[in-house]
C-alpha cells in the first residue's frame, strides 16, 4: 500500500484495529477498496464463497455497515464452518 510499506490485509485491519486515534486516510481508502472487492465476490458468489482469514476481519471490522444482510450471515457461517485455525 502506497506510503505504508507492504502491508498485507490482515495487517491492515489490525493496524485500523488498533488505531485510537482514528485511522489514516489512506489506510481507510485501502481498505474501502478492498472491502468492495470483497463484498462484489460474496454477491458474485453468494452461496458458495469463502472468506479467507483476512477477508473475514475485514468484513467484521466493517460488520455494522451490513446490518441483518444474508449474504454476509451466510459468508460467515460459511468462514466458522471451515475455519481451521492455526496449526
Amino acid at each position: 500500500m502506497a506510503g505504508m510499506g507492504s502491508l498485507t490485509l490482515g495487517q491492515a485491519v489490525l493496524l485500523a484495529q488498533n488505531s485510537p486515534g482514528g485511522v489514516d486516510q489512506r489506510l481507510a481508502q485501502h481498505l474501502e477498496r478492498k472491502l468492495a472487492e470483497v463484498h462484489a465476490k460474496l454477491k458474485a458468489h453468494p452461496n458458495s464463497y469463502v472468506l479467507p482469514q483476512d477477508e473475514f476481519a475485514l468484513i467484521n471490522y466493517y460488520r455494522s455497515r451490513f446490518g441483518d444482510s444474508e449474504i454476509i450471515k451466510s459468508a460467515t457461517k460459511r468462514f466458522w464452518d471451515n475455519h481451521r485455525g492455526r496449526s
